[in-house]
């Protein structure tokens, strides 16, 4: 497995482009530090901290930076699909394979290399909000501190599931550009998915169900929008406002499984094709 990823990253470090677009997905996430420090000046009458607002206590923190910091996943998107087309325009999958490299190995390297670097941003993450939390969060238990690093999983498995899907098209059409105007189309089809669904089961509450069983929005509803539960945190009265941000099994499961599909049918789809 090490010889594989070594392998991967040093034609990733070779490549000037996917040097600056792993630099920027591993920054941008970052941000949130930038985030937690701005003060906003209103006029003189009154500075707005968004760090003096609750936002970053524990443990609602590790929901809000995975949910923001998934965001900046695209960056990485790229490179994973530049990975398959460089590999094809290059004519290095070729040498590879004539040097010994079979395909299943071919394709362990692509995972392997996009679960190092998941774990690694997973890591990034987690560390920066353990800090940004300990600094402005009222709650220092350390049963509370780490109630919720649960985000943390959900957001692993997001970035991974996302990134062997990129893989996936990646290796279907060859090209970096068409892969990712794919994900553009399966984003329609999701949609096409939900509206035939109302039709059918004449609700939406069915329709959403499931449409979150599909690639795309089984990876988004990992993580769920904390905006509701931020308002509920400053009105508890809400109860309008309730919904149920957990990260379950099922969620992840789901999104594992599309995760295993991607990669099967990535090597089957490399094991039928003539090079």
């Amino acid at each position: 497995m090490l010889r594989l990823i070594n392998l991967e990253l040093q034609k990733l470090w070779l490549n000037k482009t996917s040097r600056i677009l792993i630099f920027i997905s591993f920054i941008l996430p970052f941000t949130v530090l930038i985030l937690s420090s701005i003060k906003i000046n209103f006029f003189g009458f009154f500075t707005l901290e968004l760090g003096e607002l609750g936002i970053f206590n524990f443990p609602i923190i590790w929901h809000i930076t995975t949910f923001f910091a998934s965001y900046f996943k695209f960056f990485f998107a790229i490179v994973v699909v530049s990975m398959i087309g460089n590999e094809y325009s290059n004519k290095t999958l070729k040498q590879n394979l004539i040097d010994g490299l079979s395909k299943k190995e071919f394709i362990l390297s692509k995972f392997y290399t996009i679960v190092f670097f998941s774990l690694v941003a997973t890591v990034l993450i987690g560390v920066a909000t353990l800090f940004i939390g300990l600094y402005y969060s009222s709650y220092t238990e350390i049963a509370i501190i780490f109630r919720e690093t649960s985000y943390l999983l959900a957001y692993f498995v997001k970035l991974v599931g996302f990134f062997s899907l990129c893989l996936g098209f990646g290796m279907l059409v060859k090209r970096s550009a068409f892969a990712l105007a794919f994900l553009f189309i399966l984003f329609i089809v999701e949609w096409l998915v939900f509206w035939g669904a109302y039709e059918v089961f004449g609700n939406t509450e069915m329709a959403w169900k499931v449409k979150r069983f599909l690639p795309l929005e089984s990876m988004y509803s990992l993580i769920d929008q904390p905006f509701q539960r931020i308002i509920m945190t400053k009105y508890p009265d809400k109860i309008d406002l309730t919904y149920d941000y957990a990260v379950h099994w099922y969620e992840v499961a789901t999104v594992l499984g599309w995760t295993a599909l991607c990669i099967f049918l990535s090597y089957k789809l490399l094991e039928k094709r003539d090079l």
